[in-house]
């Protein structure tokens, strides 16, 4: 069957994409939103967990959306309520390591277990020292998720008859000075391949006890960001 021709539309112009007042936008608010600029808004969030300014639920929720943001302007909104935001368009990236303001005298940590256990582990702010002691007990120090507020970590570890065991990152330099008295005290040592990675030192001793420092198989340190835009795919 013969079909009557129609006359050919001209194409229609696609419509102009949405705009936004001045009093609406900020200058750079469209501006494609870098690696960069991702990786400083999240330290920012990673930091503000830290402080207790956001729980563990909304953390996970604006860092998901820092990853989703395709502009500047979208990543503002998400640090505006923080101190560290101060409305200011994001900055450099950070270093791989963003160390803490927290000054290298600042206060220990004391763990002690005499006849009981002790436990530090998780995400958690490390000091620039910590003591721990053990007496017919166990400690446990776990870093392979802490936040190093400092290049220099020293823990001072004590075991009578009991034991002190600590854990680090893969990637970070780990050094120990100490003595076993009818016990254990084994540091093994790691040299990182960067320059700036944390450095552990554990200091002490042990009698009839035993004090152990190793790397965790498979956990390294790293930015909390770098591990979600791993794996959010960017």
């Amino acid at each position: 069957m013969d079909l009557e021709k129609q006359p050919q539309q001209p194409a229609r112009p696609p419509a102009p994409p949405a705009q936004v007042s001045p009093a609406e936008a900020a200058p750079g608010d469209s501006i494609r939103a870098s690696d960069a600029d991702r990786d400083r808004i999240a330290d920012i969030l990673r930091e503000a967990m830290a402080e207790g300014r956001l729980t563990a639920d909304e953390h996970a929720e604006r860092v998901d959306l820092v990853y989703r943001a395709k502009t500047v302007g979208e990543l503002q909104p998400l640090v505006r309520d923080l101190p560290a935001s101060s409305g200011a368009a994001p900055g450099p990236a950070p270093q791989p390591y963003a160390y803490g303001p927290e000054p290298q005298d600042g206060p220990t940590d004391n763990l002690v277990a005499i006849f009981s256990s002790a436990t530090r582990k998780g995400r958690w702010r490390v000091g620039p020292r910590t003591n721990a002691f053990s007496l017919f007990g166990s400690v446990e120090i776990d870093l392979t998720e802490a936040l190093f507020s400092q290049r220099l970590t020293v823990i001072n570890a004590t075991a009578i008859f009991g034991s002190v065991e600590i854990r680090v990152p893969e990637n970070v330099t780990l050094r120990g000075s100490g003595t076993g008295v009818l016990g254990d005290f084994d540091v093994r040592t790691l040299e990182s391949m960067d320059p700036e990675a944390p450095v552990v030192v554990v200091n002490g001793y042990a009698v009839l006890g035993s004090v152990e420092a190793k790397p965790k198989r498979g956990k390294f340190v790293t930015d909390l960001q770098r591990r979600l835009r791993k794996h959010l795919g960017h």
